[in-house]
């Protein structure tokens, strides 16, 4: 199950994990965030207690948003040692996803 990442938590629950983190910003209204959301929930099932996997509404979040300029959803940020490692812009297959994830492991 992927946690829920705000602009109050994200340094906490983000940057200063010890595991490599996955972060998909998302927003309600986004088809494509739809079908992506269900993926990234597929990804932390597979990879439980390996990765965190947390979900940022970027209409909720403007700080954050910002910070990572992020312009396009869906887009995934792979964190590692708090730092962003990679990232994924747009729908994309599970495998992509999975490939990206296990460079950091």
């Amino acid at each position: 199950m992927a946690l829920e990442a705000t602009d109050s938590n994200f340094d906490e629950l983000v940057l200063k994990s010890d595991k490599p983190v996955i972060v998909d910003f998302w927003a309600e209204w986004c088809g494509p965030c739809r079908m992506v959301g269900p993926i990234v929930e597929e990804v932390g099932a597979d990879y439980d207690g390996r990765v965190v996997v947390a979900k940022l509404d970027v209409d909720n979040n403007p700080a954050v948003t910002a910070r990572y300029g992020i312009r396009n959803i869906p887009t995934i940020l792979f964190f590692k040692d708090g730092n962003v490692a990679d990232k994924q812009v747009g729908a994309v297959p599970k495998s992509m996803i999975v490939n990206k994830l296990e460079g950091l492991l």
